[in-house]
């Protein structure tokens, strides 16, 4: 994507994500090409990237409408990244050369420096190196391919906790403790530290997104500036707007038990480590 289809797609992520756009509203080409003062092609583009991220379904030359984030289909992506995030750890463990684990020494000690400065930015920025560096430790592109996956589809989820991320302290002892166990080439401990640190992260996407959504929905909608760009899509949206607010709006919804154990299931599954892989894989080029 380009620059605006990228900026338009973080937008409208973050809108779905914390309810200011509810599932089943319809996000209409021209419209939101007047909101962001730009022609339909990076829209089409935005709209095409979240309908491949499962925010959307698209309808061809039209739009999108917004779907219903699932808390069980997004518990069982966190699970299973919770698990390969793991493995990952702990084959570097056992493959890390010593200029990988050298270079994770550095950035560790650079997020540190950021840590002590309270550089949010930094740290995120070398917080992401960090991860990477462990996954092409791994030395397995299958493996790698599988994460990456993940992670592309679990983003919007995962920016919507940027601010519990930025707790800089628990997160970077997290890390001591990762870069601990791989500089012993500890493969179980590794596997543990990590698998522990991922698990945290996860149980907080879950219990943030279920606040922003119970929070969207008992707010009262946000005025947007008045402004040529925003008064189409304002139009646009007042008869959708208008037909929902007339229908009886079923009672509260209760917690569901399913959520909870979704929750659970993150944080307490067995910690069992795979068996170790038959033998080494060679370094990507």
């Amino acid at each position: 994507m380009g620059n605006a289809s990228s900026a338009i797609c973080r937008s409208l992520t973050e809108d779905i994500v914390s309810g200011r756009l509810a599932p089943g509203l319809k996000l209409e080409e021209l419209v939101l090409a007047e909101r962001f003062q730009v022609s339909r092609t990076p829209i089409r583009e935005a709209l095409r990237e979240l309908h491949a991220r499962g925010l959307i379904d698209l309808q061809p030359r039209k739009g999108g409408i917004v779907r219903s984030i699932g808390l069980d289909d997004l518990s069982d992506m966190l699970e299973a990244m919770v698990e390969l995030d793991a493995l990952c750890c702990r084959i570097s463990a056992e493959r890390m050369s010593a200029v990988q684990k050298k270079q994770l020494q550095m950035v560790q000690q650079q997020s540190e420096d950021c840590v002590a400065r309270g550089d949010e930015a930094g740290y995120l920025q070398l917080n992401h190196q960090f991860h990477q560096l462990i996954c092409a430790g791994a030395q397995n592109r299958s493996l790698a391919a599988m994460l990456s996956n993940l992670r592309e589809r679990l983003a919007p989820f995962r920016a919507a906790q940027t601010h519990v991320e930025r707790r800089l302290p628990v997160s970077n002892d997290e890390h001591q403790a990762i870069l601990k166990a791989i500089l012993a080439s500890d493969a179980e401990a590794s596997y543990e530290a990590m698998r522990n640190h991922t698990a945290r992260l996860s149980i907080n996407v879950l219990d943030l997104l279920k606040t922003q959504q119970a929070g969207a929905k008992g707010a009262p909608a946000a005025k947007a500036p008045s402004t040529p760009a925003t008064k189409a899509a304002t139009k646009s949206t007042t008869k959708a707007a208008t037909k929902a607010a007339a229908k009886p709006r079923a009672p509260a919804a209760k917690p569901q038990p399913a959520a909870k154990a979704a929750v659970k299931k993150v944080a307490k599954a067995p910690a069992s480590a795979p068996a170790k892989p038959a033998g080494r894989a060679k370094s990507q080029a």
